[in-house]
């Protein structure tokens, strides 16, 4: 079973980094439809912010999901530096202090990561959030592995999984965050936080395919 490396999960997030900043714009553009027009900003300024740290590489998990947790809640504003801050140091400190996982340690941990967001945001499904992109993601990244997949092909069925998240969220009508404020307008319009984790589970099939192979 091939494993996840810290060098794989830097690469992660350098491949969410690239995604953010070009499409800092749509995400922007998204947010001021429904909200305050700075998720774009926002993400790529913590997602800068966050590979400026990364710089010298942590040696294990745990410590790597602190360094990446605690950047993105201390740079990106809103709601959205809280939230994926607590994914990510949740998924280190439920990996512990080791140098790589087994798929099914890294679903764990991304399961970990993703239950501490619930905890912090409030939010359930069809509220239109990253919830709505982010739950389905790991659902089919579970389902993949337990029927057999590699984590190569697990993560594609993450990605696929997240963007069918994401364009549900256009019809939704807001029942969190700023764009709950705007009641039956919010509806037609995809959230912003869907939109930035579905670019994170694209990023993670990315890089797993062309570090594992597909």
């Amino acid at each position: 079973m091939a494993t996840i490396t810290i060098d794989h999960l830097v690469s992660w997030l350098e491949a969410f980094r690239g995604k953010v900043a070009d499409q800092a714009s749509y995400l922007t553009e998204l947010d001021s439809a429904i909200g305050d027009a700075d998720h774009g900003t926002n993400m790529a300024r913590g997602m800068t912010a966050v590979m400026g740290k990364l710089s010298d590489k942590p040696e294990a998990v745990d410590a790597y999901g602190k360094t990446v947790g605690m950047t993105l809640v201390s740079s990106v504003g809103g709601t959205s530096g809280p939230l994926y801050g607590t994914f990510f140091l949740r998924l280190g400190a439920a990996a512990g202090a080791v140098a790589e996982l087994e798929a099914g340690e890294f679903a764990a941990a991304l399961r970990a990561g993703f239950e501490g967001l619930l905890a912090r945001g409030k939010a359930e499904p069809g509220d239109k959030t990253m919830v709505d992109a982010m739950g389905p993601a790991l659902d089919a990244l579970d389902a993949a592995l337990a029927d057999g997949a590699d984590l190569a092909h697990a993560a594609a069925s993450a990605r696929d999984a997240a963007a069918a998240g994401r364009d549900a969220t256009e019809p939704l009508v807001a029942r969190k965050g700023r764009a709950s404020y705007l009641g039956e307008r919010s509806a037609g319009h995809i959230d912003p936080g869907a939109a930035s984790t579905a670019m994170l589970f694209e990023a993670l099939a990315e890089v797993l395919e062309g570090a594992l192979g597909a």
